[in-house]
């Protein structure tokens, strides 16, 4: 079948694409930008990509009729200008308008657990949309969920960001409002399990995990995986500009996100009319399960990381590559070899791996591999990418990536510090690995035939 997927470069989008795909639809990807979207990962014949603007009305005649459904996945909340209530309420009603006119039979949208009669900004713009939404001809099926758990997820990076960058806290009293959070997993889940379900038509249902938490008892479980020891006091003469500010220079968070969090914060989300779960089986995961596989390393990760990343043209592209597949064999790491053996041995007497020696040829690399201190965790010498993670004993996780796009070779060096040492650590040895790999990345791309 045809599925409709607004919201596709963004967070639950672009993690729901490759599950449709993997049943076999055809899936309409509706983007502001096709340009910045993506899609060589997935085949021609599956991906459709359209540019729309849900706020100019014109631009939604490119939403082919011959769909089955759609998936409405448009928030506005981080809009730096103008009502995010009011743009809310026009995309939602230009959607609507356009879906009607298509063979669409149901729409599945992902909003807010709203079940206290005084609402943030934010949950109650999720439940007018509810509303204008089951207003159209088409059927509607409505999740709504509280947290969700998951890398990059805004709740989850500002969960990560206060558990790692303070040891101590003095938090605001929205800390011991409770809520029911949900691995992005199981969010997933839901959203592909109610498509087409026609139990689930013109219904809304909440959906959360099996443990009802207070942001309090989030911190400190978050905590509990990363291995760090937190103390938490609560205020509670801190306004919601303050808590807001503490956000927005404590996490990434921009300012106008962390004021509709924190209004959001302020509200109970606990589920009720959760009797989705008695028609499709999830097997829900719990926070702590969550959170770690959030930060599995297997994946490299593009949030709360320090990231180094050089570039350098390519002129001969196979000549780039066997050089990349050369690493930690008779190669070496082409500079300062003498600097990686030291390195090895330092881990080494701490308990570390060490600089091991390997008999496999690099120029068959595959996942599970091992290149000195460093394990292989995808290989694609056709494609030009390889990405290997760190065994070493670091006060964090490290990843170290190279990849050809588009005749340009890029390295990357991604770390993902535990806590204040972590931060040390990095920013005490910025300059060295600064200058190591940029006389790597110089030394791999050099004397190229032209």
């Amino acid at each position: 079948m045809t599925i409709l997927l607004t919201g596709a470069t963004g967070y639950i989008g672009n993690r729901l694409l490759p599950v449709l795909l993997a049943d076999g639809h055809r899936v309409v990807c509706a983007v502001r930008n096709s340009s910045r979207f993506d899609t060589s990962d997935y085949s021609a014949d599956l991906v459709e990509v359209i540019e729309v603007n849900f706020l100019e009305k014109e631009s939604l005649a490119n939403i082919p009729a011959e769909i089955d459904a759609a998936y409405y996945l448009i928030h506005s909340m981080s809009a730096v200008s103008g009502n995010f209530e009011e743009l809310e309420r026009i995309s939602a009603q230009n959607f609507k308008e356009r879906i009607e006119e298509t063979l669409a039979k149901q729409v599945i949208y992902l909003s807010g657990i709203v079940n206290e009669e005084t609402l943030s900004k934010h949950l109650s713009s999720r439940k007018a949309v509810e509303i204008l939404l089951s207003e159209g001809s088409f059927h509607l099926t409505t999740l709504r969920a509280g947290i969700i758990l998951g890398s990059g997820s805004a709740s989850f990076e500002i969960i990560r960001d206060l558990v790692e960058k303070l040891p101590v806290m003095i938090a605001p009293r929205w800390l011991n409002t409770k809520s029911q959070p949900i691995a992005i997993r199981n969010v997933i889940q839901f959203l592909k399990g109610v498509l087409l379900m026609k139990d689930c038509y013109d219904q809304s249902f909440d959906i959360g995990g099996h443990e009802v938490l207070t942001y309090r008892q989030m911190l400190l479980k978050f905590a509990r995986v990363r291995h760090l020891k937190r103390s938490i006091g609560v205020v509670p003469f801190m306004t919601p500009k303050l808590s807001s500010y503490w956000l927005y220079f404590i996490t990434s968070t921009s300012y106008k996100l962390a004021v509709n969090l924190v209004n959001s914060m302020k509200v109970e989300v606990v589920c009720e009319n959760d009797h989705i779960n008695e028609i499709i089986k999830v097997d829900l995961l719990g926070f702590e399960e969550a959170v770690k596989e959030a930060l599995d390393p297997s994946r490299m990760p593009s949030f709360g990381c320090f990231t180094d990343q050089k570039k350098r043209p390519v002129k001969d592209r196979g000549s780039t590559l066997e050089r990349i597949w050369s690493l930690g064999d008779k190669k070496g790491w082409y500079n300062a070899s003498w600097l990686w053996k030291l390195r090895g041995m330092l881990d080494k007497a701490i308990g570390g791996v060490g600089l091991r020696m390997v008999g496999q040829s690099s120029s068959d690399l595959k996942a599970g591999d091992i290149l000195s201190f460093w394990k292989v965790l995808h290989a694609d010498r056709e494609k030009g990418n390889l990405l290997l993670y760190s065994e070493m004993k670091l006060p964090g996780e490290a990843w170290l990536e190279f990849s050809i796009e588009q005749g340009t070779f890029i390295m990357s060096s991604v770390f993902r510090p535990l806590g204040q040492k972590g931060r040390f650590y990095w920013y005490a040895t910025l300059a060295l690995h600064h200058m190591a790999f940029r006389s790597m990345i110089n030394r791999i791309v050099a004397d190229q035939k032209q």
